[in-house]
């Protein structure tokens, strides 16, 4: 949850966020304290009944219970830990990780249902009813499993990088109020934006280059511009952007019904939220363009998004069936994810020739200026692939008000039993109440909150180490002033949040800033 802060001068720092998940007492929740309590009570019942060596045998026991709940380790308690290694070794044990796609089997009976591991394997899409003055028919993609809606839109952006400040700050109060229309709509649950760094294939200039190339050319002119391509190439990288819009069925299902009902009404819904989110991307966000991907485009950004190197020959193929309606250039969704991917390994995934390693960004608590975060688009070695994912989940007013009132009286309660037992009210208590203070008062004058979520990710060949571009990626999110946090043990979920545009976010097991 973040707020814009004032500075006078230089770059605004955007701060005023706190923990999703606020604890009820000292950091707990209600379930940790009834666990710590329900575990107290032999200890409790052998001192009433003056049994003390009971008693000073279930003591130990209690403070392990205590430690195992109570003290985070790397983002979850220990108790926590052990529950998903033990379900994991179950998993491993049965087979459930284990994954080959129809296409790699030859068992395909429908080239237009989505094949796709793990989380998205409730992925299924279908073509939109006609939309805009190109009556373009959007990939309306639904989640069996979460039961929602989405559509995918791919973005041109100039970038920030030579913004004034000014500028910046127009496009970051236009990103606010495309969230806080919204929060106020009621309709959308998240907004992601996904943004890659790929290497640069060449597939433009080589398509170029035989359309344009002189065959009459000197031989030494001929192997110059060869020898300067091939290192131009490998030293160049491209950026794709995508925005997805997620509605939960449950919102939208009454509209929905007297638009028609069906996929058809569904899609009429979202069709007006799309025309919305798109004025303000093209308006105050500064966006070039704002495409909404059809089920083939949809296809290639999911495949690219597995396969990075597979770009070059979609691109290729589309260029020849410009010329040549005879090549296949669509690229048939039942063939868009991966052809196998082994049981995930603990610390990153395996998806056909390539491993990825998944962290999510945990917010400074000093806040941070718009940009921070460039070094982590930023690959650092030939044949690397960045990805960043940030979900922005708008909280509607009536839910945000219960959230920050719960917040205030936790934070009120707690300052006064510190007080009233005697304990010192440091610095970074003050902070956390002072936030929360400004939250209200931001929710007060009308302004929305919202949930904010990270996750990056580096792909690269199975050839080379991951563990070293793993590193190197945690070490340029510590340099930007952030915090990595590797999501072990959940690696294929995490590559599907930071790398595939559909949406699919991070378990809310665990509160995210």
């Amino acid at each position: 949850m973040n707020r814009q802060s004032d500075t006078e001068a230089g770059p605004i720092r955007y701060g005023g966020w706190s923990k999703d998940k606020q604890g009820w007492f000292l950091g707990l929740g209600g379930g940790a304290w009834i666990t710590i309590l329900l575990g107290g009570l032999p200890l409790l019942t052998a001192a009433g009944t003056h049994q003390w060596l009971l008693a000073l045998g279930w003591l130990p026991a209690w403070a392990v219970l205590i430690v195992l709940v109570a003290v985070p380790v790397r983002g979850r308690s220990a108790l926590r830990w052990a529950a998903d290694s033990l379900l994991r070794c179950v998993g491993v044990v049965l087979g459930w990780a284990d994954w080959q796609s129809k296409a790699a089997a030859g068992t395909i009976e429908n080239f237009d249902e989505a094949d796709l591991p793990g989380v998205l394997s409730g992925i299924r899409t279908h073509d939109g009813p006609p939309f805009g003055p190109l009556l373009a028919r959007p990939a309306i993609v639904a989640d069996n499993r979460e039961r929602t809606w989405a559509v995918v839109a791919r973005i041109t952006h100039p970038g920030i990088g030579l913004s004034e400040v000014p500028a910046r700050t127009r496009m970051g109060n236009g990103l606010s109020e495309l969230l806080e229309g919204a929060a106020t709509a009621e309709l959308v649950s998240v907004i992601a934006l996904q943004i890659r760094t790929i290497p640069d294939d060449g597939a433009e200039r080589v398509a170029w280059q035989q359309a344009n190339l002189r065959k009459d050319a000197p031989n030494l002119a001929l192997a110059v511009n060869a020898e300067l391509a091939q290192v131009m190439t490998q030293a160049g990288v491209r950026h794709e952007a995508f925005v997805t819009i997620v509605a939960p069925d449950a919102r939208i299902a009454k509209q929905a019904k007297e638009a028609g009902g069906g996929i058809d009404g569904r899609a009429r819904i979202l069709y007006g939220v799309m025309g919305e989110v798109q004025a303000q991307l093209m308006g105050p966000v500064g966006c070039a363009s704002v495409t909404w991907l059809d089920s083939p485009a949809l296809a290639a950004a999911i495949r690219t998004g597995f396969a990075p190197g597979d770009r070059a020959g979609l691109t290729a193929a589309d260029i020849a069936a410009q010329s040549d309606p005879n090549v296949a250039a669509t690229l048939p969704m039942a063939a868009a994810g991966p052809t196998s991917t082994p049981t995930p390994e603990r610390r990153h995934y395996a998806h056909d020739a390539w491993h990825s390693m998944t962290c999510t960004i945990l917010l400074p608590d000093k806040g941070a200026v718009m940009g921070a975060l460039a070094p982590v688009f930023t690959p650092t070695a030939a044949g690397e692939r960045r990805s960043v994912t940030v979900f922005f989940e708008p909280i509607s007013h009536g839910k945000a008000d219960r959230m920050v009132g719960a917040e205030s009286m936790s934070a009120d309660l707690s300052a006064e039993l510190r007080r009233k037992s005697g304990f010192k009210v440091r610095a970074s208590h003050r902070r956390d109440a002072a936030r929360v203070e400004g939250q209200d008062v931001r929710l007060a004058d009308g302004n929305a909150l919202v949930r904010v979520g990270i996750a990056a990710a580096v792909t690269v060949p199975n050839t080379v180490s991951i563990t070293d571009y793993g590193r190197r990626l945690e070490a340029n999110i510590t340099g930007s002033g952030f915090t990595p946090l590797r999501l072990d043990l959940a690696q294929d979920s995490g590559f599907a949040a930071a790398c595939i545009p559909l949406g699919i976010g991070l378990p809310k097991r665990r509160g995210v800033k």
